[in-house]
């Protein structure tokens, strides 16, 4: 049944009702009570319908941290759009791709980003209107009354939808209704105890699952006061909790190492009094940093979830020790099941519970749940199985029904808090002409948790350089999804199975040695060449020219052929021959010692969220 209480844009007309002059939402610029909030809102609800945007209408965001962000995700709601956030990291051939996927009514973005906007937004078959903010949303916001009336909707009416990556490479629009915001604000409210005096720092950009629907929206629905930060910056953060006595704030695991490493070289100093706790999610703490912040005063929280869901688990600061390395146990508002993994491809009927310990995928029903993918129904009907959805995710349930992460159904890894899907970066990398296969994994990093390793097999003749690479697959993927290092092998070590044409990570290719090419230019061998000898790879950095005698470490290598992504399949001949090198201008292959350690991390970083 439609109602005007169903929608997510009502939420600023009762709060301005209930606190008017509470404080609301405060950014670089300004700082807005409820009441402003409120009519604020209202004017963007007339800018957005005099643009011609309408019910089921997607606005798309190419927006920094503002409370601009905020202002049209519920104006859209209000009218029945939908929002559709885009990661600002990424390259304008990839969001061109989103565009056409989401044909927005809309592009609202950031002035310093219109040549991107405009790039993006070239050639496409349905161009959406462009409107530069701040200046250009200013003066027409100024220039509306506000838009009082709010759209009754089902629970179910779409409010955002959220891209991720797929696991073909092809990027998946997750779409969000109405009530998958409302519970998710509901859980929320029950784990952290959200009140009316919270004050929440976000320092996690807006167009991720993390700053939006698990922090922004959840403390507006409680009447708390969001701070919005530009981007993270530790020593900042600290200065910021203490000056606005910020009662939590929340972070991925790269912030909160920083974060700890901040608090260290302050030495004893206290942590500011009025922060209630940290809220981390991205990967389960190590028990060691846990224990570190609580010797500071610190109290940390954690959770685990998706873009499809938002948060499913939640692991309190009473059980962060003794059950260190679980996510928690099922937020309140929804159902999880762990399902033997002999059975989840089967009907739902026939699933089977795993038994404790035993790992099996995580499926979830309840009002969180998206309602699919959108123009995806194949993908839809995989991930949707009549009331449950897969999450993909493998996990063991204890006796107190805590569960803990044992690894991926589906190929991906988490580099800073962002998830990046191999299949994507090889199908880019299978446009260079010098690159034959190639085959990307995910790898432990001390500062971003994993990061990619890139195995190539070049074409016959043919020598590569990692800058090169990394140069080459910077104009067309976003900077986080860039593996940080190259290794050449050849197409002999790749796993085959008889039933797969991919075989799984778990795979591993010979470790035999074979000495690493000498010093000065020598050529890379060929890959026809090296099948006939015992072979090994040997490590390509970006970063280092030295060369090392010592072949790297294979524990994790897995060579695979490339199966191409739908939108390379689609690009056109120059798209695909932007900055393309002739095979002539690469220069042999460089090393790194694989010894080498990774560097501590930084203070200061760049929020990367899922």
């Amino acid at each position: 049944m439609s109602s005007p209480l169903h929608n997510v844009g009502a939420w600023t007309l009762r709060r301005a009702q209930i606190g008017p002059d509470h404080l609301a939402v405060v950014d670089a610029e300004r700082s807005l009570d409820y009441r402003a909030l409120h009519e604020r809102t209202g004017r963007c609800a007339a800018l957005l319908a005099a643009h011609g945007v309408g019910v089921g209408d997607r606005v798309a965001l190419l927006l920094g941290n503002r409370t601009a962000y905020l202002e049209l995700v519920l104006a859209a709601a209000r009218i029945g759009a939908i929002a559709v956030p885009l990661n600002a990291r990424l390259t304008a051939p990839e969001l061109r791709g989103l565009l056409a996927d989401c044909t927005p009514t809309l592009l609202v973005h950031e002035h310093a980003l219109d040549a991107l906007a405009r790039d993006a937004a070239a050639g496409l078959a349905r161009a959406p209107e462009r409107l530069a903010c701040p200046d250009r949303y200013e003066a027409e916001l100024a220039a509306r009354a506000p838009h009082e009336a709010i759209l009754p909707v089902t629970p179910d009416h779409p409010m955002i939808l959220m891209y991720t990556s797929g696991t073909t490479g092809e990027p998946k629009g997750a779409l969000l209704p109405h009530r998958k915001t409302l519970y998710n604000s509901l859980n929320a409210e029950l784990f952290f105890g959200l009140r009316r005096e919270d004050r929440v720092l976000v320092a996690l950009p807006l167009f991720h699952s993390f700053g939006l629907s698990i922090l922004s929206l959840p403390a507006l629905y409680a009447g708390a006061a969001v701070f919005l930060e530009p981007r993270f910056d530790a020593a900042r953060t600290w200065q910021r909790v203490a000056s606005e006595r910020i009662t939590f704030l929340g972070a991925v695991p790269t912030q909160l190492a920083a974060l700890l490493a901040e608090l260290e070289q302050r030495g004893s100093a206290p942590p500011p009094p009025g922060l209630r706790f940290l809220f981390g999610a991205g990967a389960a703490v190590p028990v060691e940093q846990i224990r570190a912040f609580e010797a500071r005063g610190v109290i940390l929280k954690q959770g685990f979830g998706q873009t499809e869901t938002s948060t499913l688990c939640c692991l309190d600061a009473s059980d962060a020790i003794r059950k260190a390395g679980s996510v928690g146990r099922p937020v309140f508002h929804a159902e999880l099941r762990v399902v033997t993994q002999a059975t989840i491809d089967g009907p739902v009927e026939h699933w089977c519970d795993a038994a404790i310990g035993e790992p099996g995928e995580i499926a979830v029903r309840g009002p969180i749940t998206m309602l699919g993918y959108w123009n995806k129904p194949d993908a839809t009907a995989a991930t949707l199985r009549g009331d449950w959805l897969r999450t993909g995710d493998i996990a063991t349930r204890d006796d107190e029904g805590f569960l803990t992460l044992v690894g991926r159904a589906r190929d991906m890894y988490i580099s800073g808090g962002e998830n990046v899907y191999p299949a994507e970066v090889e199908a880019a990398y299978a446009q260079h002409p010098a690159v034959r296969e190639i085959a990307i994994v995910g790898v432990p990093d001390a500062r971003w948790g994993e990061v990619g390793r890139a195995f190539v097999v070049p074409r016959d003749g043919c020598s590569l350089d990692g800058e090169a690479l990394r140069a080459w697959g910077a104009q067309r993927l976003a900077r986080f999804k860039l593996p940080r290092d190259f290794v050449a092998t050849c197409a002999a070590q790749a796993p085959r199975s008889r039933t797969r044409p991919r075989a799984t990570r778990t795979s591993r290719p010979s470790t035999t040695s074979m000495p690493v090419p000498g010093s000065g230019t020598a050529a890379v061998p060929s890959a026809s060449t090296v099948a006939k000898r015992l072979p090994v790879p040997w490590l390509v950095s970006s970063k280092s020219k030295s060369r090392s005698n010592a072949p790297a470490d294979l524990v994790d290598v897995l060579v695979r052929p490339l199966k191409k992504s739908a939108w390379l399949k689609n690009s056109t001949a120059s798209e695909r021959s932007v900055n393309t090198c002739s095979r002539s201008a690469f220069v042999p292959l460089r090393t790194r010692n694989a010894s080498s350690s990774n560097p501590a991390p930084s203070r200061s970083t760049d929020a990367k969220v899922t």
